[in-house]
């Protein structure tokens, strides 16, 4: 019998001749079930946007693991960084979490960047226009919610890939990589994630003018009797 199984891969990188990337990507499990990945883009680069996104990432973290919603969470971390950063900073701000009790994906988004979702072999951006976390008193998320069924994807992403090529005048085309690796044998998490860095690293000629983060979730099958969860980290230093 064939049972679903959560894919999730992250792959990042920092500016060109920066040693720190002011992305962070954090896992935190879900008290009623699931987990919980939190991805913040801290404003400009270099340590302090590290020091901005990790502040950010920390407590919204901290938040979900209480059990408190994702709604919520996105809301109360900007309310925590307006009043740390008294309405001067800015970060960016996507949760998107496997919730087992509703059996959905939820996509939390503070960002200008969009999330692009695949499902039933369709293709759908989520674009409405929000605003990043800290600035403004009354900002809030912009809440999707999906039905886990297989097949699912979305893709999460910074400003560094959604930006790469802009100053050779190039364009980054997520929905082409995403149907590349497609055609070919292997389409998990971690090849769309590798390959959508990848492509935006080649639109920067391999010196990426943003921190760069990318972020795949994708509903797929596994054949096991037991539910062992796995999780892999390559970083290189």
């Amino acid at each position: 019998m064939n049972r679903l199984e959560i894919q999730i891969a992250v792959a990042k990188v920092a500016k060109y001749a920066v040693s720190e990337s002011g992305d962070t990507v954090e896992v935190v499990e879900r008290p009623h079930g699931g987990i919980s990945i939190v991805v913040s883009d801290g404003q400009r680069s270099g340590r302090s946007a590290k020091t901005i996104s990790n502040l950010v990432a920390r407590k919204a973290m901290s938040l979900l693991a209480e059990g408190v919603r994702d709604g919520a969470v996105a809301r109360a971390t900007h309310d925590y960084l307006r009043t740390h950063r008294g309405g001067k900073v800015s970060a960016e701000l996507i949760i998107a979490s496997i919730d087992l009790v509703t059996e959905t994906l939820v996509l939390s988004r503070n960002s200008r960047c969009p999330v692009l979702v695949q499902r039933n072999g369709e293709i759908e951006w989520l674009d409405e226009r929000c605003d990043a976390i800290g600035i403004y008193r009354n900002t809030k998320p912009n809440i999707v919610e999906l039905p886990l069924i297989q097949g699912l994807t979305a893709v999460v992403f910074t400003d560094g890939i959604w930006s790469a090529g802009h100053r050779s005048g190039g364009s980054m085309d997520i929905v082409g990589v995403l149907a590349q690796v497609y055609a070919s044998d292997s389409n998990s998490a971690r090849t769309i994630a590798d390959r959508v860095l990848e492509a935006a690293l080649a639109l920067d000629q391999g010196r990426p003018g943003d921190d760069a983060a990318v972020l795949v979730v994708k509903v797929g099958t596994h054949h096991q009797e037991q539910k062992i969860r796995r999780m892999e980290l390559f970083l290189p230093i």
